[in-house]
């Protein structure tokens, strides 16, 4: 097996192995591996595929301390004919949470999060996605 070196701040490396340890890996380099193998199965999901979908994405990151409130801006610009909607709210004293509405095919939603995910500074990005077909029979 290959060995990859892997740059991470402190904090994320003591979570990194609180949580093998409460969880019973062997070491972080099985939870890199399982985290890896999920997020590259993530958008692989053949019944998404060539369907109309709905997606909502969620990021929450510091204001005051990065530049991300501006990447946003131009990855909304960017993709504006998959962002259908989009709302900006303070959190707290200095936090902004982005909430993405898309409407796209898979690989283009799948493009998107992976965009966002790229950008250092993000503190948590969550999303889901949505057939619009699935809603037409829910009518």
């Amino acid at each position: 097996m290959t060995v990859v070196s892997v740059s991470m701040p402190d904090e994320l490396l003591e979570r990194l192995d609180a949580f093998a340890e409460e969880h019973g890996y062997t070491g972080r380099s099985e939870v890199v591996r399982e985290a890896s193998r999920n997020l590259l199965s993530e958008f692989d999901d053949k019944q998404l595929e060539e369907r109309d979908l709905m997606g909502v994405v969620t990021v929450l990151f510091d204001f005051q301390s990065t530049d991300v409130e501006q990447k946003m801006m131009h990855l909304r610009h960017d993709y504006e004919e998959l962002v259908t909607s989009h709302v900006h709210n303070h959190v707290g004293d200095h936090y902004c949470m982005e909430l993405f509405i898309l409407e796209g095919e898979l690989e283009d939603i799948s493009t998107f999060v992976g965009k966002i995910r790229a950008t250092k500074d993000t503190l948590s990005l969550d999303y889901s996605v949505t057939p619009v077909d699935r809603i037409d029979s829910l009518v």
